[in-house]
């Protein structure tokens, strides 16, 4: 499985566009080859960089299996119009929350998993509540890494 952004390639700097220092709206994102028996999709995009904790900047889950996309500005809605369900992100919002580092340069982790089933959670799960659900149920993965540095 691939993943794939047509604003920024893997470990090079998102752009501001894309941040806090910006519109803060969700980047494109494109997939492909996904393995037969996919039934949906889950995106968990987070921040190891983060002080203090891993977090957690985006959770979509439940992505129908004929999408190969979420498009740049994702509304920040709990259910999108395909079906997609979004959690809540540790800004404490549905949908995508973009980068924002207190200091430095940090490390954004966009993970697409290709499930067999749909997860059985209701909106705004979290991030651990997705991966409990996922378990023994994921059938391939793809990652795509961009970084991001405050603009002073």
């Amino acid at each position: 499985m691939k993943l794939e952004s047509s604003a920024f390639k893997s470990n090079e700097l998102i752009p501001a566009k894309y941040t806090c220092d910006g519109k803060d709206i969700s980047p494109p994102l494109l997939w492909d080859e996904i393995p037969i028996g996919t039934q949906t999709i889950a995106l968990i995009v987070d921040d190891p960089d983060a002080p203090g904790r891993i977090f957690v900047h985006w959770l979509v889950y439940n992505i129908p299996n004929t999408t190969h996309q979420l498009t740049e500005h994702t509304p920040t809605v709990k259910t999108l119009p395909n079906g997609a369900v979004q959690g809540k992100n540790d800004f404490g919002k549905f949908g995508y929350g973009g980068p924002c580092p207190p200091s430095g340069i940090h490390r954004y982790f966009f993970k697409l998993y290709a499930l067999d089933k749909s997860l059985d959670l209701a909106t705004g799960a979290t991030k651990n509540q997705i991966l409990a659900a996922m378990e023994g149920h994921i059938l391939a993965s793809a990652e795509l890494i961009g970084r991001y540095q405050r603009q002073s």
